[in-house]
């Protein structure tokens, strides 16, 4: 199971009680493939909760036991079919901290190379390459809504330019 509806009675600051209903999430990696000349890997992905097409930089689900890399790693290859030789850490989100505890971990992928996708069942998305300026644009005009995704453009922004590096922070 992917969720889980969790409700906890609580102690407030004022000593009343009350009830907290989140969502429990195993987490997730966000990867930002960066290819040699700058571009990004992107995807387009139907989703049917909003019945449309995203654009997305590459995810997916941390299995029970996997670490987080290892999670980023399997699913850039089964999304993409591409491989990465660097992988630099780059920050932890928490994207929806008033209802869920889910954490999304974001990777840097440089030195691109294709061997071959393998979609798992169910999965249908499209890969292409999109230039930076191209995601910032679309950010900006509103065909970029995913917020993984703008994290993830932004942080590519930032260390393309040279004023962050990857790799600095620690998993929280």
């Amino acid at each position: 199971m992917l969720l889980k509806v969790q409700r906890d009675r609580v102690r407030l600051p004022d000593g009343h009680e009350a009830v907290r209903e989140y969502i429990r999430h195993p987490g997730a990696v966000c990867i930002v493939p960066v290819f040699d000349d700058g571009s990004l890997l992107m995807e387009r992905q139907f989703r049917y909760p909003l019945r449309r097409e995203f654009i997305e930089l590459p995810a997916g689900k941390i299995d029970t036991g996997e670490a987080p890399l290892a999670t980023g790693q399997r699913e850039l290859l089964e999304e993409t079919g591409y491989v990465a030789g660097e992988w630099s850490y780059l920050a932890t989100m928490h994207p929806v901290i008033g209802y869920s505890d889910e954490k999304i971990e974001l990777w840097l992928a440089r030195g691109l190379r294709h061997e071959g996708a393998s979609l798992e069942h169910g999965e249908f998305l499209e890969p292409f390459r999109m230039t930076l300026a191209d995601a910032l644009d679309a950010v900006r005009d509103g065909r970029i809504t995913d917020v993984k995704t703008i994290v993830g453009i932004f942080w590519a922004e930032r260390v393309l330019a040279g004023q962050w590096r990857g790799g600095e922070g620690a998993p929280v």
